[in-house]
């Protein structure tokens, strides 16, 4: 059962996350990787494939769409119930012995789970594939029982209980299959992320993964710096902005998803939900320089490179940002330790072996880079990815380098992280003299300088 992919008139939950226009062509994806699973079933198996589609201009358009090698008839008037009993009904009139209806919007589906509904049919008169939202993603029978579509409250939570309380009504016995995820929402996009179809279209391609809170002063100079590189999808994820952060990204044709202000979580959830090959881990107030996406790729093709950063560089004028720049670059390079607002970039599987960054308040780059260095060496880009410098301009360089050192010491000596985040957005002001209670001396933490 598939509609038409128009733009605006598919997968109208996601439109918000990614706009109509891309909405419309993940639905398309969804059906191509839909339809390749299916023939992966019928080739040794006596299954005739019938699609049913709805919402096309005329049978033409249909067959540009999908191709001439499928049956397509037309779903008809009516609500959805009304179209899937009459689309079952004419199946069994044509001689089916048992029908399985399925949609186009269960990523997770494979051969196996149409298999298992095909022999359940062999032992039972329903069978119902769960998902987690409280439909199914897939609807079989031996008979026709038009009992199974009608008084269902469509697209809400209810559908599968209704449908379960409509079989036993008509005293049909069921078979449950194991429960999945449609694609409907934007926090379904990682179970979409994880196909193959997914990772194909994403192959020798970059992510852009952008957390922000409140940052509609500097996003849109990022957004079109990171959109000339041509990548394979900006994902910005928000922490509950209350400024025009999320307009803004919208309307520079990001996909805007949200979360908590948590800077890792809103990470981890934007790489869950990218398909690119390589992940560039971006702060909102950061340009990137000219033909970033061309680099990522080269550099991480060198031997023993698991990742990589660019080249430090501040936007704006203060008394010691050539020192600061330098040191940075001197860290970043001689001890392999770029941070996040240097542009952090990987391959998804090292990413995923890593585990992600680590659910914390504040450091969670730092944290992130001491594990990646571990696995091998970690290459600068020598054009400069150029950050905001209104931190060392609003409290000097001197100041916000000793901040900045205090709590990675701090870190290492087993203050809360929770603290550290009070702390640094207090800016520190009194940390030296919080610390000296618990007896903490400054000392030098090796690698860590900033």
């Amino acid at each position: 059962m598939l509609k038409y992919p128009q733009a605006g008139a598919v997968k109208t939950r996601l439109v918000p996350a990614l706009g109509a226009q891309r909405a419309g062509e993940l639905y398309r994806a969804l059906v191509r990787h839909t339809l390749n699973e299916v023939e992966r079933l019928t080739p040794h198996e006596q299954i005739a494939v019938e699609v049913r589609i709805a919402g096309a201009p005329d049978a033409e358009a249909a067959r540009d769409w999908l191709g001439k090698g499928l049956r397509l008839l037309p779903q008809g008037e009516g609500g959805l119930g009304q179209r899937m009993e009459r689309a079952v009904c004419n199946a069994f009139a044509e001689g089916s012995s048992r029908v399985v209806v399925i949609g186009a919007d269960c990523p997770e589906l494979t051969p196996d789970h149409l298999h298992a509904a095909f022999r359940a049919l062999e032992s039972t008169d329903v069978v119902l594939g769960p998902a987690a939202d409280g439909g199914y993603y897939l609807i079989g029978m031996r008979a026709f029982l038009p009992e199974l579509f009608r008084g269902i409250e469509w697209s809400s939570a209810l559908v599968l209980e209704q449908t379960l309380a409509a079989a036993l009504g008509a005293g049909a016995g069921f078979q449950l299959l194991e429960t999945l995820h449609d694609l409907d929402r934007p926090e379904d996009l990682p179970f979409w992320a994880r196909t193959d179809s997914a990772k194909t279209a994403g192959a020798g391609r970059t992510s852009v993964i952008i957390p922000a809170l409140n940052e509609a002063q500097h996003l849109l100079p990022t957004l079109e710096a990171a959109r000339r590189g041509q990548p394979h999808e900006i994902i910005l994820v928000d922490g509950g902005s209350t400024d025009e952060t999320m307009e803004i990204a919208r309307s520079s044709d990001a996909v805007v998803l949200s979360d908590s202000p948590c800077r890792a979580r809103q990470m981890n959830l934007g790489a869950a939900s990218t398909t690119g090959e390589y992940l560039l881990f971006l702060h909102a107030d950061t340009l990137l320089p000219p033909g970033y996406a061309a680099q990522i790729p080269l550099l991480l093709a060198e031997h023993g490179v698991v990742g990589g950063a660019f080249r430090f560089a501040i936007a704006g004028e203060f008394a010691g940002r050539w020192l600061v720049e330098h040191s940075t670059n001197w860290r970043a390079r001689r001890r392999q330790f770029p941070y996040g607002d240097q542009g952090l970039f990987l391959r998804r599987e090292i990413f995923n072996q890593l585990g992600g960054f680590r659910d914390m308040p504040i450091l969670e780059d730092y944290e992130f880079v001491c594990r990646l260095r571990r696995l091998g060496r970690i290459a600068i880009a020598p054009a400069p990815a150029i950050t905001s410098g209104r931190r060392w301009q609003r409290l000097g360089a001197l100041r916000t380098t000793l901040i900045n050192r205090t709590i990675i010491l701090a870190y290492h000596l087993g203050v809360d992280p929770r603290r550290l985040t009070k702390w640094y957005r207090g800016e520190a002001s009194e940390l030296g003299v919080r610390l000296a209670p618990a007896g903490i001396e400054p000392r030098p933490v090796r690698g860590t300088f900033i």
